[in-house]
């Protein structure tokens, strides 16, 4: 894949972010693991190498400099309703000194990264089968793309989040709608707006907190 390597490579200079070799590579080979499991387990919607590098992975990229620049350092991140491992596996790749922890409701999905988990050697991902109302831990961050509402994001991950923990959500056109949902307990931090290469589509990130209620 030459030439999804090329695109990958300028995709991640146009995003400013700098991976290496090997990173790179693992993030094609996911790609391709996306591509052999989906004719079997329906991950995903799109189908076809090109869009997918867009539409999925630098897509997810794109959310890794804003996190980096709020986590420089290690942290325990929950990928809420991780579907096929976006941004779950994304953000393990691309940020080693995170753990990551993908949690789904379905089976095939959990064991889908699992088995990316152990055939790249991402010892910093972890896959959990639960519901994430039942699921127990701390983390620094949470994030969804694609999952719920934000209310419903916010109120069935909070007894996860560290107190001066972040909920990020991936999100493609601004969510005003279910910002004016939020309750009391959730603050907006802010709604940053995305550019991802070679994608002509709204994007941004909903960055939350919570609010004690005592």
């Amino acid at each position: 894949m030459p030439a999804l390597a090329q695109e990958l490579g300028s995709g991640l200079q146009a995003l400013g972010l700098t991976l290496t070799a090997e990173q790179q590579q693992r993030l094609l080979d996911y790609m391709g693991l996306l591509i052999k499991w989906n004719k079997v387990y329906n991950l995903t919607a799109v189908r076809e190498p090109q869009p997918m590098l867009h539409q999925h992975l630098l897509d997810c990229l794109a959310a890794v400099p804003p996190l980096q620049q709020r986590f420089p350092g290690a942290c325990n991140l929950l990928d809420v309703g991780a579907g096929g491992g976006l941004p779950s596996v994304v953000l393990a790749i691309a940020c080693p000194q995170w753990q990551v922890t993908a949690v789904d409701t379905v089976a095939k999905k959990t064991a889908f990264i699992q088995t990316v988990a152990h055939q790249l050697g991402l010892n910093n991902l972890q896959s959990v089968h639960a519901r994430v109302e039942d699921l127990e831990g701390s983390f620094e961050v949470i994030t969804c793309r694609a999952f719920a509402s934000l209310p419903n994001f916010c109120a069935s991950s909070r007894h996860l989040l560290k107190p001066e923990g972040t909920w990020l959500a991936l999100k493609a056109k601004h969510p005003q709608a279910e910002l004016d949902e939020l309750p009391s307990t959730v603050a907006l931090d802010s709604v940053q707006p995305l550019a991802v290469p070679g994608l002509d589509a709204d994007r941004c990130l909903v960055w939350m907190r919570p609010i004690s209620d005592s």
